[in-house]
């Protein structure tokens, strides 16, 4: 539940227990925070629309300590979101049947049986308002930094949108619906959501990401390299199941004179050159951006019968699982995936270049 080493976010809370959250830890003082920001961050997350959960939370973030008079203190700050629309009677069905592809039953082991069960308690989605709200109080950070981090939905399904950096910012019933700024692709996401809802089913999808502007130098080697940091907390997100950097699986298919991109003199200094040159190498930024690849399964909860495990039968036996989820997880986890790389990059950016 915790993530950095410099910068601290520890998450907290149920699915419908009382409250989710965040505690900042090592945030430095002075640093003014924009109510009217984190309430636009909180928003892009929230479930509500035709192709999310139909659970209305209104995710109002309450920062209960670390400010004073608009500005942080350099004490832990603590975030709360209150749970308003929990309806843990959806979940009735558990322990005694855990879902396909949920981890309702490694947790309940794990815990020795002492889990909470009503809706992932712990593990559920719900946890990452926890973390949007986290990086929005972190974006100060970002902006003295001078890199930006930007997310849209690159793919549902079959159905893919130009690349991000091709793209205009998105806008339009569309995008708010599906996250991705290609509006051509949005609106046959938008039909494929709709006819899978129709046939009871989820598919999965894929975030993109990308990181413009990070300096030659910034990072570290090994094991605290950006992409090794980055890879370790996108894989945290509930549903991830891939991570690509750069050109990514399709690495594995070249040529080194195909993916070697010669170092050219630009006014920024030295940059790699070609068409998505890596943004970091050995762990380092390059200067070039950084272009990620999230890739999210289909969510496990669905409402169409589904054969699973009675436990206490010891057969298996349907299950209908009902209650208010998502088709499709990368509309809402767009945000999440830029929440998560803020946080990474504050993080490292905290430890400094130079040591």
């Amino acid at each position: 539940m915790r993530l950095g080493e410099n910068l601290v976010v520890t998450l907290f809370g149920e699915s419908h227990g009382a409250v989710v959250g965040a505690l900042i830890e090592g945030m430095p003082p002075g640093i003014e925070i924009d109510p009217a920001r984190l309430a636009e961050d909180m928003a892009a997350r929230r479930p509500g629309g035709i192709l999310a959960s139909q659970r209305r939370e209104p995710d109002d973030c309450e920062i209960i300590a670390g400010l004073f008079e608009g500005h942080t203190t350099g004490w832990p700050i603590l975030l709360v979101i209150r749970n308003r629309d929990a309806k843990p009677s959806a979940y009735d069905f558990l322990p005694e049947q855990p879902r396909p592809g949920h981890a309702d039953l490694p947790e309940m082991v794990r815990s020795k049986g002492h889990s909470d069960p009503r809706g992932g308690g712990s593990n559920s989605a719900r946890l990452t308002a926890g973390l949007v709200a986290a990086a929005s109080i972190c974006r100060p950070l970002e902006e003295r930094g001078d890199w930006s981090v930007e997310a849209h939905v690159h793919s549902i399904g079959d159905v893919v949108s130009d690349p991000i950096e091709t793209l205009p910012l998105g806008e339009g019933e569309d995008y708010e619906n599906t996250r991705c700024r290609d509006q051509v692709a949005a609106a046959k996401m938008v039909q494929l959501v709709k006819s899978l809802r129709k046939q009871r089913d989820s598919i999965g999808s894929v975030v993109e990401l990308r990181i413009s502007t990070l300096p030659l130098g910034f990072g570290s080697p090994w094991f605290d390299g950006i992409e090794p940091v980055l890879a370790h907390a996108l894989m945290a997100i509930p549903g991830a199941r891939a991570v690509e950097f750069g050109r990514g699986f399709e690495s594995s298919r070249m040529r080194g004179s195909e993916h070697n991109d010669p170092w050219v003199e630009t006014t920024a200094g030295p940059r790699p050159e070609g068409g998505r040159a890596d943004g970091a190498l050995g762990g380092i930024a390059t200067g070039a951006d950084l272009f990620v690849k999230v890739h999210f399964k289909p969510p496990s909860s669905i409402p169409r019968e589904q054969q699973t495990l009675n436990l206490a039968s010891g057969q298996k036996e349907a299950l209908v699982v009902t209650g208010r989820h998502d088709p499709v997880l990368a509309p809402r986890a767009a945000s999440v995936v830029e929440s998560v790389a803020r946080l990474v990059l504050a993080d490292l950016a905290m430890t400094g270049v130079d040591e």
